[in-house]
């Protein structure tokens, strides 16, 4: 019999994230802080919406590209938060952030084409983009820069095929962010070379230093970036399954296709759930945020008083230490951590071959279990500084 499968997806790897949860989830008294998930329930008038829907019956399709009260509420969100200006017909609602990074880059690429990737960073865009037939050229983000993408990084790697920059901030793994003064240099070097951006800003609302800055809000960027966003960090939403891209009307209705003939639509009651969100849920994000940067805060300091080295991350909801100084790789050092201390964190290669040397930690958990897991890595820490 021939061989039924694709030699392309056979080639693509597992996610480096589950390996873990999976052990963790067989471990008795284990503790996970390598899943990117809010701890907190989301909020309740979001969840009221939800059911609210339910009763009345909206269990219908909705529109390919979503409902129309919630295509204009994200339009008003972003202009509110972010100083964007979208219209309905520039909104496609998806099946979470990840469906809208895959159907752009499939409604942008043609085959060979490059797709610039700065890593470390979330694990779904490599194999994305060689889904879509791209060619993934690799940019490796230095911690001397904090992890931030620099114009001269960017300018070295592009050619006469690049077609998209996918741009990862605030950050997964690392919670870096790029300032203003940050984005308006790639901009002039987008504009000049003529490539164009999928912004992945999932993490926008999660930021502990002044106010995200979209690349779309840059002159000139508002029709070379699609804008990815969602509902499953900031309105700790996980479960309900939504996205959505923002962009040129003429990229958006690609996608709309692409979306049509494999989606359908997103889930309807998860759509009238999010009109409330939007609408509001600004509080309920707030003290959200808030905890977050607690959490940040005494994870740095824990850290420090270990002599765990460790770059401040302002945005998102991890932390990315570097465990260099043991002369261990990231995988021994995840893996011995998880067997000895019973506590899950993920190896930095997990997001890239440059994350080697550090770990992810989430901080998306409750200070309570912050503090054992803390206190089992500090007695791991104290252990390999007394072998050395």
């Amino acid at each position: 019999m021939r061989n039924p499968l694709s030699d392309k997806v056979v080639a693509i790897q597992p996610s480096g994230i589950r390996k873990f949860f999976d052990i963790v989830n067989e471990m008795k008294d284990a503790i996970s802080l390598g899943v990117g998930e809010p701890d907190f329930d989301t909020p309740w008038r979001i969840r009221e919406e939800g059911i609210y829907s339910l009763e009345k019956g909206r269990t219908f399709y909705t529109s390919n590209a979503g409902l129309k009260e919630l295509r204009e509420e994200i339009c008003t969100y972003l202009k509110r938060k972010y100083d964007l200006n979208y219209h309905m017909n520039q909104i496609l609602v998806t099946v979470g952030g990840s469906e809208a990074i895959d159907i752009g880059l499939r409604a942008m690429i043609n085959p060979g084409e490059e797709v610039i990737i700065p890593q470390p960073s979330y694990v779904s865009y490599l194999p994305c983009a060689i889904l879509a037939d791209a060619k993934p050229v690799i940019i490796n983000l230095k911690e001397e820069n904090q992890f931030r993408l620099t114009a001269g990084e960017l300018r070295d790697a592009i050619t006469d095929k690049t077609k998209v920059l996918i741009l990862p901030f605030p950050n997964n793994p690392t919670g870096a962010i790029m300032d203003r003064e940050d984005l308006e240099e790639i901009a002039k070097v987008i504009i000049e070379k003529d490539i164009f951006v999928i912004s992945d800003e999932i993490y926008s609302e999660l930021t502990y230093q002044g106010k995200h800055v979209s690349i779309a809000s840059i002159p000139g960027m508002a029709e070379r970036t699609i804008v990815i966003n969602g509902f499953s960090k900031a309105f700790a939403m996980t479960g309900w399954r939504l996205g959505y891209a923002a962009g040129p009307e003429a990229i958006i209705k690609q996608m709309v296709k692409i979306h049509q003939f494999a989606i359908m639509c997103a889930p309807t009651n998860s759509q009238f759930a999010a009109v409330e969100a939007l609408k509001n849920c600004d509080e309920e994000v707030e003290k959200m945020v808030e905890a977050y940067n607690q959490r940040r805060r005494f994870l740095l300091n824990a850290f420090k008083e270990m002599g765990l080295d460790c770059f401040e991350p302002y945005g998102a909801f991890y932390v990315f230490p570097s465990i260099k100084k043991f002369g261990m790789t990231s995988d021994e050092f995840a893996t011995r951590l998880l067997n000895e201390e019973k506590v899950a964190v993920v190896p930095g290669t997990a997001f890239g071959d440059c994350g080697e040397g550090f770990l992810r930690i989430s901080y998306a958990y409750s200070i309570d279990n912050l503090k054992i897991a803390i206190e089992r890595l500090a007695a791991f820490v104290k252990r390999l500084e007394t072998v050395n």
